[in-house]
C-alpha cells in the first residue's frame, strides 16, 4: 500500500491511499481461507466448500470488508507515525469509485485539518486575583428574616380573606351534579395564591369571611390527571370555617430547631457558612474568567478553520434562540454567522484546545463517581423519571460527552489554579455582586 502526501498547508492535509489490486486479492484470500473450515454448503462438506464458489457466492462482500479494512488500517498507521490528531473525522473518498472494477487498484483520498501543536504555557507565571468576602452581620440577618418567612405560621383575623392569608374550609366537589371521589374535605387548610389548588379555585375565595358559604365554579384543565375529570366543569360547595393571616416565626432557638442547628448561635454559624460558600461560588465565576483571559493574552498557535466555523455557528443558532425564545428546534430562517460570533468562536476554541492539553499533561480525569453524581443531580430535574433518565445517559455516549466536558474543565481549571500565583483580596458582597454582573453583561 503507498500513502502519498498531495497537500500541507497550515493544518490543512490531504493524502491519496493506493491499494494494489494483488494485496486486495490477497486479503479477500486470506479472509476467504479463515472463513473455508465453517462454510456449510448444499452439496459440500462442512469445510470443503472450493475456494472458487467461496469467492464466487461471498467475494463482493468480502471485498469491500478487506478494502475497508485495509483503509482504515492505513489511516490508523498514519496518524500513529505522524504522531497528528484529526480535528474532525477525516473526509475519506474513492477515486473512480463508481467505474472501479474487480481487478483495478483501489485509489482513495483522505483529507483533515490536524489539531495544532499546543505551545507549552509557565503556569506558575499567571498572577490571579480571588475576592473574598465574608458574611456580614446584615447578611446573617437578611438570610434568618427570610428562613423566618419560609416558616411562617398563620394566626386567626378579622375580616375578609386576602391573598397569602390562609382559609380553613370544608368543600364538597361535584361534576354534572354528582359528588366524585377526592373532591371532599374538611378542616382543610388553605394558602390563597398558593396555586396548590386547580386554576381559578383560591381567586374565588379572595374576600370571603369565617362563616360564610360559596359556590366555587372551575373547569378542569385539559391535561388534568384524572381521565374522567379532565376538561369538565365543576362546582365546589364550600364553607369557610377560619381565616388566618400569615405571621413569621420568631428569630431564636425554636426556629434554629426546625433547621436542624441546636440553638440560634448555631444556626447563625450555619447561614455564615452557607454565605461564604456562595460568595466562594461565585468568586471562583470571576477568577476563572481572569484565568481564560490571561491564557487568551500568552498562548498563540493555528486554528482548525472546521473548529472554528462550527463553534460560530453554533454560537449564532444559540443568541438567535436567546433572541426568539417562541422558536423551538430549527424551524427557523438559516442564521449567518458573524465576525463578532467568529472572533468570540476562536477565543472558545483556542482556550477549549489548551485546557484539554493542559487537562491531558497533568492526568486529569473524570472519575465514575463524579459522572454518576452529575447524573443524578441532573436526573432530579425529572421528578419519577429519575431511573429512565439514569439509564438514557447510560446508552447514549454524546450525552456523557456533554455531561463528561464541564467536569473536566472545572478539574482543570482547578489545577491550574494551584500552579498560578493566587492572591486574595477581601472586598464587600457588592463589589462581588458586581464583578458576577459584568461577566453576564459581556
Amino acid at each position: 500500500m503507498q500513502v502519498t502526501e498531495t497537500l500541507n498547508e497550515g493544518l490543512k492535509r490531504g493524502y491519496q491511499i493506493t491499494l494494489p489490486a494483488s494485496e486486495l486479492d490477497a486479503k479477500v484470500n486470506e479472509k476467504l481461507t479463515e472463513a473455508q473450515p465453517e462454510v456449510e454448503m448444499k452439496g459440500f462438506r462442512k469445510g470443503k466448500v472450493p475456494m472458487a464458489l467461496l469467492k464466487k457466492q461471498f467475494g463482493q462482500r468480502i471485498i469491500g470488508e478487506a478494502m475497508q479494512e485495509a483503509i482504515d488500517g492505513a489511516m490508523s498507521k498514519h496518524f500513529d507515525d505522524s504522531g497528528e490528531k484529526p480535528a474532525m473525522q477525516p473526509q475519506v473518498e474513492m477515486v473512480d469509485g463508481e467505474t472501479w472494477k474487480e481487478g483495478d487498484d483501489v485509489v482513495v483520498t483522505m483529507n483533515y485539518e490536524a489539531l495544532p501543536v499546543i505551545p507549552d504555557v509557565d503556569l506558575s507565571s499567571i498572577e490571579l486575583e480571588r475576592m473574598v468576602v465574608k458574611a456580614e452581620d446584615s447578611a446573617i440577618e437578611e438570610a434568618l428574616k427570610n428562613l423566618a418567612d419560609s416558616a411562617q405560621d398563620f394566626e386567626a383575623k378579622d375580616g375578609a380573606a386576602e391573598d397569602g392569608d390562609q382559609v380553613v374550609i370544608d368543600f364538597l366537589g361535584k361534576v354534572d351534579g354528582e359528588a366524585f371521589e377526592g373532591g371532599t374535605a374538611e378542616d382543610y387548610p388553605l394558602v390563597l395564591g398558593s396555586n396548590s389548588f386547580i386554576p381559578g379555585f383560591e381567586e374565588q375565595l379572595v374576600g370571603t369571611e369565617a362563616g360564610e358559604e360559596k359556590n366555587v365554579e372551575v373547569s378542569f384543565p385539559e391535561e388534568y390527571g384524572a381521565e374522567h375529570l379532565a376538561g369538565k366543569a365543576a362546582v365546589f360547595e364550600c364553607k369557610v370555617k377560619e381565616v388566618k393571616k400569615p405571621v413569621a416565626a420568631k428569630i431564636d432557638d425554636e426556629l434554629a430547631k426546625k433547621y436542624g442547628a441546636e440553638d440560634l448561635a448555631g444556626l447563625k454559624t450555619q447561614v455564615a457558612e452557607r454565605l461564604e460558600a456562595e460568595y466562594a461560588g461565585a468568586s471562583r465565576a470571576v477568577m476563572k474568567r481572569g484565568l481564560l483571559d490571561a491564557l487568551d493574552k500568552v498562548v498563540s498557535f493555528d486554528l482548525p478553520p472546521s473548529l472554528v466555523d462550527a463553534e460560530a455557528k453554533q454560537i449564532a443558532h444559540q443568541l438567535w434562540h436567546e433572541e426568539n425564545p417562541d422558536v423551538e428546534g430549527h424551524d427557523h430562517p438559516e442564521i449567518e454567522t458573524t465576525e463578532e460570533h467568529k472572533t468570540l468562536a476562536e477565543r472558545r476554541v483556542r482556550l477549549g484546545l489548551l485546557l484539554a492539553e493542559l487537562g491531558q499533561k497533568a492526568e486529569v480525569e473524570v472519575t465514575d463517581a463524579e459522572m454518576t453524581q452529575a447524573i443524578m443531580n441532573q436526573a432530579r430535574q425529572y421528578p419519577g423519571q429519575e431511573r429512565q433518565f439514569f439509564e438514557f445517559v447510560q446508552q447514549n455516549q454524546q450525552m456523557q460527552q456533554q455531561m463528561r466536558a464541564p467536569i473536566f474543565e472545572d478539574k482543570v481549571v482547578d489545577n491550574v489554579f494551584e500552579q498560578a500565583k493566587v492572591t486574595d483580596k477581601e472586598v464587600s458582597k457588592e463589589e462581588l455582586e458586581k464583578a458576577i454582573e459584568s461577566l453576564e453583561d459581556e
